[in-house]
């Protein structure tokens, strides 16, 4: 088979890769902290995607200007979401919080559906970004290299800041030992509320680079949301490192792999899944119960 074409989808797994490890590492960042399953974070990614599509279709709103204001209005409604119910449940069993997310998927959707219906909207990336690129090997649509690139830096960016910087350690001290942070001063409550409000608003980022390349329909984070569950295991629960690693990695043999065996690129990423665990319980990257 023609090495471009294999170059083709490598990058098309690249792609996929980056709007899988933009909505792992938001969902680890979440667990991290918070120990919570979010069953919202599709949600989120498609209201992201709509802010940029309705910012545009209502208020001329650009691109550019969409991938700033789509995950702040998405982080503030995290924001309200932990504050009003998310906190309240925070001692009870983790199943609670885990039924109040699903619910608010269902929730949000059907909102979603009363206001755009079902059948979606195009999205059209800005003209800047249209065309191909030539890569040497290949011709490549310059959008998709575009999503590539602002995803490392996404990534890059918020694992540099959790593991480097004061904030970080402030984080991490609160996920290891919430009684002692707030002993030394650190607000851990606040930190929590604004960990939720960033992890959501990742989400939301990822939909407007999605909006592009897919119709805009209020179920579209169903499908990638279950996906990026798969990948977040995998790279080991709570592991900002493991969730970036792991979507790339999944995206790239995705693509691959459908090219020899097309029905097999769906179930992939749970085989994997199924493979990991055998070995490796705790994920790729996680740590165990009770290990320092």
């Amino acid at each position: 088979m023609d090495p471009a074409y294999y170059g083709t989808q490598f990058f098309n797994g690249l792609v996929q890769g980056g709007f899988y490890a933009l909505l792992a590492l938001g969902l680890s960042v979440i667990f991290g902290l918070l120990r919570v399953v979010n069953f919202a974070h599709g949600a989120m990614y498609m209201l992201g995607a709509f802010v940029a599509y309705y910012g545009g279709q209502l208020l001329g709103l650009p691109f550019v200007a969409a991938l700033f204001v789509a995950p702040i209005l998405v982080g503030l409604l995290g924001i309200a979401l932990e504050r009003l119910l998310l906190r309240r449940l925070y001692r009870l069993d983790p199943l609670y919080n885990l039924l109040l997310t699903f619910a608010l998927v269902l929730i949000i959707e059907d909102v979603m559906r009363l206001f755009a219906g079902s059948l979606g909207s195009p999205y059209t990336a800005p003209d800047w970004l249209s065309g191909a690129t030539n890569l040497g090997f290949t011709i490549y649509p310059t959008y998709r290299l575009f999503v590539v690139a602002v995803s490392l830096v996404i990534c890059f960016v918020v694992w540099f800041t959790v593991e480097r910087t004061p904030l970080g350690s402030r984080l991490r001290a609160a996920t290891e030992n919430p009684v002692l942070a707030r002993a030394l001063g650190i607000d851990v409550d606040l930190l929590v509320t604004l960990t939720f409000g960033a992890g959501v608003g990742i989400a939301g980022l990822a939909g407007v680079l999605a909006a592009p390349n897919t119709n805009v329909v209020p179920d579209m984070g169903d499908a990638i949301i279950i996906t990026t569950f798969a990948i977040v295991v995998i790279g080991g629960m709570g592991s900002i490192l493991g969730s970036i690693l792991a979507g790339f990695v999944i995206g790239v043999v995705t693509a691959i792999g459908a090219v020899y065996y097309p029905p097999i690129s769906t179930t992939l990423p749970f085989i994997l899944m199924a493979v990991v665990l055998l070995f490796r319980p705790a994920g790729l990257f996680g740590k165990t119960e009770g290990a320092k």
